[in-house]
């Protein structure tokens, strides 16, 4: 009894230090909420074990795009990679709110050759050429499985008065809908999202709140919350500060040739106090 104790405490131990240390990736503005006509705002962009402090890889900055409070794309400046970070600034020049995003994603397939070793295509870091679909994937694969998925990380700066146009949803993967404006959050106040899956209600999507400053404390202090019906989740945050957001996705209803569709989705938001 007692070395079968000690397995499940070492199994446990184990699987907490491997969430604990699961790679994220996000985009943390340096303000959410600025006033004025010249101002601008400095994005770091990162790939880490720990929120917030960049401790893997930098982010790809292609891929990431800016948009306007008029809906239209707005340039990077000043941008560069890093070992454990990308950087970039924006200028905010127009009144508004901006939304600052990467998405990417396809159909991914994973079998087994006739010698048993694992496939999968795309390969690892490669974006898929659905055309190339059947040339690539063996029709009689053995333990085929083929996914269609997206995953999209972005963030929301206002300056001056909040507006909605850059918030309209893609219709693509999963996503998040605010109900309640991103930067509009403050502590102890209940905020309310909703999600989507290719612009349906991503009903059952799981969603984890992590505040930021990990690095500082024992434990993640998660908030889990699973969509309703209508993909809609209510956030109570606790304190002020920088939190993450990270939601996943997935059912059978997938376009052929995949079976299995998938999203994933996060953002970094920013709580103000009262």
């Amino acid at each position: 009894m007692r070395l079968q104790f000690m397995l499940l405490t070492a199994i446990a131990a184990l699987v907490v230090a491997t969430s604990a240390n699961a790679h994220r990736a996000w985009l943390e503005p340096s303000a959410t909420v600025l006033s004025g006509d010249d101002a601008v705002v400095t994005i770091d962009a990162a790939i880490s074990n720990t929120l917030f402090h960049p401790d893997h890889v930098a982010m790809p900055l292609d891929g990431i795009t800016v948009t306007g409070p008029d809906g239209e794309p707005v340039q990077m400046i000043n941008a560069a990679k890093g070992r454990y970070r990308s950087v970039f600034d924006v200028e905010l020049a127009q009144q508004g709110t901006y939304r600052i995003a990467r998405a990417n994603g396809g159909l991914r397939a994973f079998w087994r050759d006739k010698e048993g070793n694992r496939k999968m295509w795309p390969g690892r870091g490669q974006q898929a050429d659905e055309s190339e679909f059947a040339a690539a994937v063996p029709a009689d694969a053995t333990d085929l499985k083929v996914s269609r998925s997206w995953r999209r990380v972005e963030t929301f700066v206002t300056v001056g008065a909040p507006t909605t146009d850059a918030l309209q949803p893609v219709m693509q993967g999963l996503e998040l809908i605010p109900l309640t404006h991103p930067n509009d959050l403050y502590a102890t106040e209940t905020a309310t999202f909703k999600l989507l899956i290719d612009g349906e209600p991503a009903a059952g999507a799981e969603v984890e709140v992590v505040p930021g400053g990990m690095r500082y404390r024992n434990s993640q202090d998660l908030i889990k919350s699973v969509a309703n019906a209508r993909g809609e989740i209510n956030i109570t945050w606790p304190q002020a500060g920088m939190y993450f957001l990270e939601a996943s996705y997935s059912d059978q209803k997938a376009a052929a040739p995949a079976t299995i569709r998938s999203g994933g989705y996060s953002a970094t938001f920013e709580v103000l106090p009262l």
